[in-house]
């Protein structure tokens, strides 16, 4: 077994469909049909999830929209899975009642990603959408990256598997799970090879479309590159605010597209040829330097995914580059990067992030800081005090449907903003050094 395949032998995608057959071979299979719809009732009547915060107070995006003459912008990141434009519309229509977002606008703006750095590569979508409050004129611009397209034509090589000539061959519910496992576990393995940095460079162009347009100046559709952060954006960059949300394989996508662009900054040399005309401008850098950006990573993945990975390129130096006093405090990439860590304790392939953790493994260049959010996404269910169950795969993916997590990233906690939703049902503990 060559060095490669090695390293990927334990696939944390392989996990959920494993653990399904698991429920139902133990769980479904022993409830009678009524038993089972009794205990399903008693957890919808019976809402006990746990919701416990550690680390800073936040205040969300709402605190952002009230700023006169700024622009609030967020980009949403997914994680594995085929998915296709259009996959935040609950999230987004969630997010735009708990922020008093009446109106939108007709349409989207979809944007086919490239690069001077792959030329002729399709590198996803980022679909564009405009919400605002007509009365009060609080707006906000919401940006969804695809990035699917760039890992279908990899995963297409397993299309045999599930086709009529093999599935027929299977157990119903096998055959459903086998497709699950399909379209999920192969890609962190994809991410991890060759296509990572086209995924990267889909994250930069989004990131780069945000900080340099407004959603007037936007192109309504067609393939479009943005081409660096030159003098005439580093108004806007000072001025508007930044949101990153991110979920699962995302967050390590968003983590390390960050600190890519952070190299970008510091050496712009190493990463683009006089020919692929990309600018990067000293304003624009020093302005993004002034800059607070609070990350919120849904079903966190960073500690697992650093399993056998390099450290980041700059290290164990906060003090030097994060404190005003610091050697090298002119050469950060942010003043701020809040890294907000949304866990379930029943969701097998999410983590909280440990105490030293972003000192080690976090470019010191962003400043990052941590705040912990361990809460129950899915319900868990008592089997007549036999066992506690909770549905793992609900547990991975249901955090974008969640009125907590959304009114968390809409007014924060831990301020006098905060949900009363907030307020009730979550715990809110500040950490001190």
């Amino acid at each position: 077994m060559n060095k490669r395949t090695d390293k990927f032998t334990v696939n944390p995608g392989w996990l959920l469909p494993l653990l399904a057959i698991a429920m139902l071979l133990s769980g479904c299979a022993s409830l009678g049909k009524g038993a089972a719809e009794a205990v399903l009732e008693k957890s919808e009547n019976e809402d006990t999830r746990q919701c416990q915060v550690w680390g800073e107070p936040f205040t969300g995006i709402e605190t952002e929209l009230t700023q006169k003459n700024k622009k609030t912008k967020v980009l949403f990141v997914h994680g594995v899975g085929d998915h296709i434009p259009g996959y935040t519309t609950e999230f987004l229509e969630k997010l735009a009642k708990e922020l008093n977002l009446n109106a939108r606008s007709e349409g989207q703006k979809n944007i086919g990603l490239g690069t001077p750095l792959f030329p002729g590569k399709n590198l996803g979508n980022l679909r564009v959408t405009h919400l605002l409050n007509e009365q009060n004129g609080h707006e906000l611009t919401f940006y969804e990256l695809t990035w699917s397209e760039i890992t279908r034509q990899e995963k297409a090589l397993l299309d045999f598997d599930t086709s009529g000539e093999y599935d027929f061959r299977r157990a119903r519910i096998n055959g459903l799970l086998k497709k699950f496992s399909n379209d999920t576990g192969p890609d962190p393995i994809i991410y991890l090879g060759e296509s990572r940095v086209p995924i990267l460079a889909a994250y930069a162009q989004s990131f780069c479309w945000m900080v340099t347009r407004n959603w007037e100046d936007l192109p309504d559709s067609g393939k479009q590159a943005c081409l660096g952060l030159d003098d005439s954006s580093a108004d806007r960059i000072a001025r508007d605010n930044y949101v990153i949300i991110s979920h699962s394989l995302g967050s390590r996508i968003v983590m390390d597209g960050t600190q890519r662009i952070a190299s970008m900054l510091a050496t712009p040399e190493k990463h683009f040829s006089s020919k692929q005309k990309m600018t990067v401008s000293t304003k624009a850098i020093q302005a993004l330097q002034n800059k607070r950006i609070p990350f919120f990573m849904l079903s966190n993945q960073l500690p697992m995914l650093q399993l056998g990975r390099e450290l980041p390129e700059v290290a164990g130096q906060e003090a030097s580059y994060c404190e005003p006093n610091g050697a090298n405090y002119n050469k950060r990439m942010l003043r701020e990067a809040d890294v907000i860590a949304f866990s379930d304790p029943n969701d097998l392939l999410s983590y909280g992030i440990p105490p030293g953790f972003s000192e080690k493994y976090i470019d010191s260049r962003l400043c990052a800081k941590i705040t912990n959010v361990n809460i129950n996404i899915a319900k868990v269910m008592d089997a007549f005090g036999l066992a506690d169950l909770a549905n793992p795969m609900q547990a991975h993916v249901g955090y974008d449907q969640d009125d907590r997590v959304v009114a968390m990233i809409a007014r924060g906690i831990g301020n006098p903003g905060a949900s009363p939703l907030i307020n009730k049902r979550c715990e809110f503990v500040k950490e001190v050094k």
